[in-house]
């Protein structure tokens, strides 16, 4: 009778079991947004490789995993990228492989007690560098950070101002670990209970000492949310639809009003005639409006995507140009290799060009708004560097227009919820086709969200607070401390191996002559 030990000796059953694992944790993502699961989800995937019968199954297992991972995390995508997905899901996914080996390395067999303890420390951070590695815009940003799956628990908004999502990812993966050996190693349980003693103390401590934003003030922002419009017209027909819906502002006492990603698309320099348009309705409001142009230049080769601020007099200077565009979605990497993924899915038929620099707006009242562009709100450097350099409120225009029937809206409009609790300024997400959402500066959820199917206006009023929080004083410590440990079980590692080789025996037998030291042919 075959076990199922005998049934994992297939490599192939082994991967895709290892593939299966690796996609759990996609439901503590929203839309199901199962939060308690990822403190879980791990749990099969890290006892899988830890009984890898030798450390380069390890790695496939960590290879494999991450596959399944990237893909069901990522599996809104599918319709935009087809087939190309799988290849992408495939080589991001190489980036487990180093973290299947250390599972093994410190938890395979029967780890003593010293290494199990060690196991709750490198595990996360080996899984910390995995995130900090393909957050790099290049390879498709920090979408689907395990410590975003805690948007809506208070204590960990608590945590993100401390060490952001950071140190939110840690955290998870660390209470992972503790799991995965309570209920496989009965050796090493004492060290498994003290972490998880040990997170709830931090969770404790940041609750009660970490310093909570002082709210001074409120500002009424206004989210003018357009629906989808579809058509060879779209663009003519969603300015008219945004103008209709932004002249039922008047009278509502707003302060600012924010269309979504791609709002007008067409360069007002070229089209006086939108930008007056654009500047009777900030007087008839009495509010700025922060648009977002998507079209070419005219002042520039290219096309840029820009949030553009316009007010009673017509265009007032004020402009961001997208730094981090979406690859493949808003450019196509090395192109001259891989632009044949236009022909397999609906990648970018033309290269954005991007910004050189964030911006603060000042908008009036006083206020400065720092905006942000679609999935640059995945990015704690930005939000943070804004909240830096002065901003009041953050600002996020997104479209997510081609994945309405997805995960991908709810999982855009949490995202904002960690920048806000991380910087402890809030954040107004404004799409063209939802969820637009907004957050307090401790992440807290205001209001409702205007969902998918909604083409309205909704007025919000924002508390404002100062103060800075410890993430945006100190940065990605988490990051920092995680590079520190991984060095040390580099160096602990290379010292091992240079003790086994001191301590190899000897040969008990001389080395047999080669060819060239031949008695006959001396010297050779």
């Amino acid at each position: 009778m075959k076990t199922f030990g005998d049934w994992l000796a297939s490599p192939w059953r082994r991967s895709l079991l290892a593939a299966l694992a690796g996609a759990l944790p996609v439901f503590a993502f929203p839309a199901p947004s199962l939060w308690w699961f990822a403190y879980v989800a791990l749990v099969p995937w890290i006892l899988l490789t830890r009984s890898a019968p030798t450390g380069r199954r390890a790695v496939h297992d960590g290879w494999f995993g991450g596959l399944g991972f990237m893909l069901a995390v990522h599996s809104w995508l599918v319709p935009s990228l087809s087939v190309f997905i799988v290849v992408i899901a495939g080589l991001l996914g190489v980036l487990w492989a180093p973290w299947g080996w250390l599972v093994r390395r410190f938890l395979g067999g029967v780890p003593s007690p010293r290494r199990g303890a060690a196991a709750l420390l490198v595990l996360p951070s080996g899984w910390l560098m995995v995130e900090l590695v393909r957050s790099w815009q290049g390879l498709g940003g920090p979408w689907g950070l395990l410590g975003s799956t805690q948007w809506q628990v208070e204590p960990a908004l608590r945590l993100a101002s401390v060490g952001g999502v950071w140190l939110l990812s840690f955290l998870v993966v660390a209470v992972n670990v503790a799991v995965a050996v309570l209920v496989s190693v009965r050796e090493v349980r004492v060290p498994a209970v003290a972490g998880l003693v040990a997170t709830a103390a931090a969770t404790s401590a940041a609750w009660v000492w970490s310093p909570r934003p002082d709210v001074d003030g409120s500002v009424r922002i206004a989210v003018v949310q357009p629906g989808v419009i579809a058509g060879d017209d779209s663009g003519v027909r969603r300015f008219d639809r945004e103008e209709q819906l932004t002249r039922q502002l008047a009278g509502r006492h707003v302060d600012l009003i924010a269309w979504g990603e791609s709002s007008v698309g067409f360069d007002l320099a070229k089209r006086p005639d939108l930008a007056r348009r654009i500047a009777a309705l900030s007087k008839e409001t009495g509010a700025d409006i922060l648009v977002n142009v998507d079209a070419e230049r005219s002042d520039k080769p290219g096309i840029y995507k820009s949030s553009i601020l316009v007010g009673p007099k017509g265009l007032t200077g004020d402009r961001y140009d997208k730094m981090r565009l979406v690859p493949f979605g808003e450019y196509i990497p090395f192109r001259s290799l891989l632009g044949w993924a236009t022909s397999v899915g609906k990648a970018a038929g033309v290269d954005r060009r991007h910004g050189t620099e964030q911006v603060v707006m000042s908008v009036g009242h006083g206020l400065r708004v720092g905006p942000l562009i679609c999935f640059e709100t995945a990015f704690p450097d930005m939000s943070r560097h804004l909240a830096q350099d002065g901003a009041d409120v953050l600002l996020a225009q997104s479209s997510t227009s081609s994945f309405q029937s997805s995960w991908a809206p709810e999982q855009h409009a949490t995202l904002a919820a960690l920048r806000a609790a991380e910087t402890g300024r809030p954040v107004v997400h404004a799409t063209l086709t939802g969820v637009s959402a907004v957050y307090g500066p401790s992440g807290e959820r205001i209001g409702s969200w205007v969902g998918t199917g909604a083409s309205t206006t909704r007025v919000y009023d924002v508390p404002l607070a100062h103060g800075i929080t410890p993430y945006v004083r100190y940065g990605d410590w988490p990051v920092q401390g995680s590079l520190l440990i991984l060095a040390l079980v580099c160096a602990g590692e290379g010292m091992r191996a240079f003790r086994l080789r001191r301590t190899a025996p000897r040969p008990l037998v001389p080395p047999a002559r080669t060819v060239h030291e031949s008695p006959a042919r001396p010297g050779r």
